[in-house]
């Protein structure tokens, strides 16, 4: 008995002395501590990657847990809905406390629900779930990027700090981007309200000059060859700022180019053929239609700019040449509504296919992405071309781009020296009318932007 009562004083004594730590404040073991349930937030909820990708995005996930340091939560996928897209080990998350990094690695193409699960101290837990997209393995994998938040990018001009802004030919969103990195956006600029229009002004062609970048509508009919004046707009934008820290304000815009364009060509005998290529009911992307793409200033001018032509060719048929037409005063026109007065057109030989851009560096050495007329040619022939800006010199061809993914080439952000061997130059691809999972469905019709995507790979040009 003398046993069993000393046991019974010892465990009073040792309760009392639990109660004078805890009213002094001293902390207690910690299996005595109370714990909340985990949360467990995600950046986005949608998310795009592809097959065999470099530089996929990465989705920030912020945990924490009432009770607990949030360096003891652990984070990881517990469940996929479709592991031949990808599966819970194709998922890495990493970094400590309560932000992580995470990265997703595709398997195969398709769409696949991701459960993303926090366990937190006490055995408490909490999901999120990542709906992710995957896209399929393409050529130049290591050197390409994809720019999320839109599928159409139609032109594209460097800002500095490896940043690009790049503009979509089915809104008039202009959208900042690291060009280093796939992701989505930085900033954007809806800049339609501020030019009166209500519709899309089909954004083609870009340039920047100091701190004004000019922009272009196709100035063509849509697809069922109606005219919509809204795609008769040029318009200026003033960049401040560099890189992430860039800024846009809409400056000056025209809308009667086309109609100078037509007049002038009328004036000169119709031999373009602009009059019956923006007659109602002509579709743009014909070989004797009418369509812009590319827009850039001629040799050391601030004032001449060349306007490349998707449609006509000249003459229009298979061989024919492709067409500039110079604005010769396209500052006045776009920064203050000045009619347009034209130079004498430039017809160079592509072999036989069009200007999709055209872009040049501060000497004045042009690359051209040449593409086919037609509206349904993400399989047809694209090359390269380099040029000095002088009327009477051939383009020479730099090379044959791929064609067998997703995708036009669409856009030429800047141009490297061309004389240095090995330098690159990165082109930009409108995807608006792939297939990009395997569903059937348009890049352009998908559900969620973040789905929606072009590609963008460096090629080597230069030597």
């Amino acid at each position: 008995m003398l046993h069993q009562s000393s046991l019974t004083d010892r465990r009073a004594a040792a309760a009392g002395g639990f109660l004078l730590l805890a009213a002094l404040g001293i902390n207690t073991p910690a299996h005595a501590a109370s714990y909340g349930t985990p949360t467990i937030g995600l950046s986005v909820s949608y998310l795009s990657g592809a097959v065999g990708a470099s530089g996929d995005p990465v989705v920030t996930v912020t945990v924490a847990q009432s009770g607990a340091d949030a360096a003891a939560l652990g984070v990881a996928a517990s469940a996929s809905s479709r592991p031949s897209v990808a599966r819970t080990g194709d998922v890495t998350v990493t970094g400590t406390g309560s932000t992580r990094r995470l990265t997703v690695a595709a398997q195969g193409r398709g769409y696949t629900d991701l459960t993303v699960k926090v366990t937190g101290l006490g055995g408490k837990t909490a999901t999120r779930t990542l709906h992710y997209a995957a896209s399929a393995a393409v050529q130049n994998a290591a050197d390409t990027r994809y720019l999320t938040g839109s599928s159409d990018a139609s032109a594209a001009v460097d800002v500095g700090g490896g940043y690009v802004v790049v503009a979509d030919d089915e809104s008039n969103t202009l959208r900042l981007y690291d060009r280093s990195a796939s992701g989505a956006p930085v900033r954007s600029w809806d800049v339609g309200s501020e030019l009166g229009v209500s519709k899309e002004i089909d954004i083609e062609g870009a340039a920047r000059v100091g701190d004004t970048v000019y922009w272009t509508g196709s100035l063509g009919n849509n697809k069922d060859g109606e005219y919509k004046p809204d795609r008769n707009t040029v318009f200026t934008t003033k960049v401040t700022g560099s890189g992430a820290g860039t800024r846009l304000t809409v400056g000056g815009s025209y809308g009667e180019l086309r109609d100078d364009l037509v007049a002038w060509d009328r004036a000169n005998g119709n031999r373009l053929g602009f009059a019956a290529g923006t007659a109602d009911g002509e579709a743009p992307k014909q070989i004797d239609g009418f369509n812009i793409e590319g827009l850039e200033f001629a040799p050391g001018s601030t004032t001449t700019a060349y306007l490349g032509f998707r449609a006509p060719l000249v003459p229009p048929k298979p061989g024919g040449k492709a067409l500039i037409v110079p604005v010769t005063n396209f500052d006045e026109v776009a920064g203050s509504g000045a009619t347009a007065v034209m130079g004498a057109p430039i017809e160079l030989d592509l072999g036989g296919l069009s200007i999709r851009d055209i872009r040049k560096n501060a000497a004045d050495q042009y690359l051209i992405v040449a593409g086919s007329w037609a509206a349904d040619d993400n399989s047809d022939p694209y090359a390269l071309y380099a040029w000095d800006g002088v009327a009477s010199h051939a383009p020479v061809k730099r090379a044959d781009l791929p064609t067998t993914d997703p995708g036009g080439w669409e856009a030429v952000v800047d141009v490297p020296d061309l004389t240095v061997p090995g330098a690159r130059a990165q082109l930009i691809t409108d995807a608006g009318s792939a297939d990009l999972y395997g569903d059937g469905t348009e890049a352009k019709d998908l559900d969620h932007a973040e789905w929606k995507k072009s590609r963008a790979t460096w090629f080597t040009v230069g030597g």
